[in-house]
């Protein structure tokens, strides 16, 4: 009798062995499938990281940049404590000072904090805590360049903090024939280096979201250029086939 009741007991589990491997192979399954997209959607996420990196040029700058130093201007320098040292001076066309007691000093693309700490090394050799006030007596004006597809390009005095977007509207705006959604932004850096800024204010402008437009520094030059339909037109007779191109930005 015991035999028997075995005997059905192992009919049971074995009939019950294919639910429980099928139950089991589905769970595994199942959790792998969740791995898997956890590591999609993290692939992804990394992936739209890289594109978004490749797409946008543009870089977090100085909200509220110092003004940096350049040929012809004139500085005062006072040092209360030694008074003999007092000079007014003037930034050289090669960007050099020539400092009374300390000989030259190329100080163009310098900002007057930079100055004051190069000052205070340059000084401090001979003079005990040296104590030197700067004053910037005489200067050349901030200014921007607007230029390429832009209703009116020229030189446009940089009056406060300005954006791209804003120095494309003082400037006139786009003209029909502008790309948006290449703006470029050339900027000379403190080595002489001319650094190139590529800006989509197409997409900026249709999302209504500011947050990526780049702060102009003095000097910037903000360039348009045209769009691929603007540059094939003069090679497709529209009028003479009947039809008009769209204009492209």
């Amino acid at each position: 009798m015991k035999d028997l009741r075995i005997a059905a007991m192992n009919k049971k589990i074995l009939r019950a062995c294919p639910i429980v491997l099928l139950l089991a192979l589905s769970m595994s399954a199942r959790a792998q499938q969740g791995a898997t997209g956890t590591d999609a959607g993290q692939n992804g996420e990394q992936a739209a990281k890289e594109f978004t990196g490749r797409t946008h040029d543009v870089t977090p700058l100085e909200r509220f940049p110092r003004y940096l130093l350049r040929p012809s201007d004139i500085l005062q320098l006072t040092f209360p404590v030694t008074p003999e040292f007092d000079q007014l001076i003037s930034v050289q066309p090669d960007g050099y000072i020539s400092l009374r007691g300390v000989g030259d000093l190329h100080v163009a693309g310098k900002s007057l904090p930079d100055l004051s700490e190069m000052l205070q090394k340059a000084y401090k050799p001979f003079l005990h805590n040296p104590i030197i006030n700067i004053e910037l007596k005489e200067f050349e004006k901030p200014y921007f360049i607007a230029g390429g597809e832009i209703g009116h390009p020229g030189k446009y005095e940089l009056r406060g903090d300005t954006t791209v977007a804003e120095a494309v509207s003082i400037a006139g705006g786009f003209t029909d024939k502008a790309k948006h959604s290449e703006v470029l932004i050339f900027r000379r850096t403190e080595d002489g280096w001319l650094e190139a800024k590529r800006l989509d204010v197409k997409k900026m402008l249709t999302a209504k979201n500011l947050s990526e437009d780049i702060h102009l520094r003095a000097g910037d030059l903000v360039y348009v250029p045209k769009n691929k339909l603007s540059k094939l037109r003069q090679f497709l007779p529209s009028s003479a086939m009947g039809f008009s191109i769209p204009d492209a930005h």
